[in-house]
């Protein structure tokens, strides 16, 4: 250790490029964490936000709540510790010169998917809604009367909730009557008004339904097949691992370009009795400092960024993810030395002396 951080101090210049792209490459690493994980977000936050264990869908739905649609009477063979209905349509919601992409969740007031109201009240009549905090951030406020795009009704909002997002749009909670209007259209087909597109569980699932048209599914893997949801997870985590793969190279190939230039040198240390062991703890060591501080240096930066974007920007840090994350990028850019390593070993002390 002390062989390598006097090394370091000797030639600063050097050894600060090298933490420079350490750095940049860790806090691309950290952004994008961020970025998977406020994705993740945008998609999952009102289902979360159930805390329930399964959803019941339809056997032909493909596990998509859209594509799923039953009868509220099937909700009385539903044999589990708390059960909530479901109804949900995605629209475009427009107020004056504001408009944003929705999801409509029919639901019923004394059952849990309930939202908690954080300004405003709950709706309490047919055409009032509780909007996700989110649609502040286009503008919408209390009081505002939404026309939606596939309807001839308009709703007004009544109350806000926080962390309300379905596959990155704003939810609106509203009674399951409002939902079958807006829907079906009122009076138009008694026996359509009567459907809802599923039932949420709590408790044990594995036996809540005995109707072989229905499937209970866990929530997880309901979560997974949210459209673009796993495909969008896996290409941020693959750019990672990428990152992690070229953060290696990098420290491999400087250090050994640095290990050739000191050949005669190491070379010499050999021939006054230095051990390889000796010389191949001083690269370890100087490698675990220079990647230390490049890591250090980008998780820092990029928490600081964080404080400074907009809140359109889908970025959720999670400071265990990223801290294994830098953990990780140490581990490979100590495993990129090994090269500068072996060629330690390979030196002959007198070849590399001029003898």
């Amino acid at each position: 250790m002390f062989l390598a951080w006097n090394e370091i101090k000797k030639n600063k210049l050097r050894f600060i490029l090298i933490i420079g792209v350490l750095m940049l490459v860790s806090y691309l690493v950290f952004f994008l964490s961020g970025l998977a994980t406020g994705l993740k977000d945008l998609n999952r936050e009102s289902v979360d936000k159930w805390q329930a264990d399964g959803i019941i869908l339809t056997e032909e739905s493909d596990k998509s709540l859209l594509q799923s649609s039953m009868n509220l009477d099937q909700v009385k063979e539903v044999n589990a510790d708390e059960s909530a209905v479901l109804g949900q349509i995605s629209a475009i919601a427009r107020e004056g010169d504001k408009k944003a992409n929705i999801a409509l969740f029919g639901i019923r007031k004394n059952e849990f998917l309930m939202p908690n109201v954080v300004e405003g009240k709950a709706f309490s009549k047919e055409k009032e809604v509780v909007a996700s905090d989110a649609l502040k951030e286009e503008g919408f406020k209390l009081g505002d009367t939404l026309e939606l795009s596939s309807s001839e009704e308009k709703l007004k909002i009544v109350g806000f909730t926080n962390n309300a997002r379905f596959n990155a749009a704003p939810v609106l909670y509203a009674n399951l009557e409002t939902f079958q209007e807006i829907k079906f259209g009122k009076g138009q087909n008694s026996n359509m008004e009567e459907q809802i597109n599923a039932i949420v569980v709590r408790g044990n699932i594995k036996n809540s339904v005995s109707d072989k048209d229905l499937e209970v599914i866990e929530i997880e893997t309901f979560i997974e097949n949210l459209p673009g949801y796993t495909e969008q997870n896996l290409t941020l985590t693959f750019m990672i691992y990428f990152l992690f793969i070229i953060s290696s190279v990098i420290v491999a190939i400087f250090l050994y370009v640095l290990t050739v230039q000191k050949i005669s040198m190491f070379g010499l240390m050999k021939a006054q009795g230095i051990s390889n062991l000796y010389l191949a703890k001083s690269v370890i060591a100087q490698t675990f400092i220079l990647a230390f501080l490049g890591v250090a240096v980008g998780f820092i930066l990029t928490l600081l960024t964080g404080q400074f974007l907009p809140a359109a920007v889908p970025v959720s840090f999670d400071i265990v993810t990223m801290l294994l994350y830098g953990i990780v990028l140490i581990v490979v850019a100590i495993l990129g030395a090994v090269f500068s390593v072996l060629t330690i070993f390979k030196i002959d002390p007198l070849k590399a002396i001029g003898g």
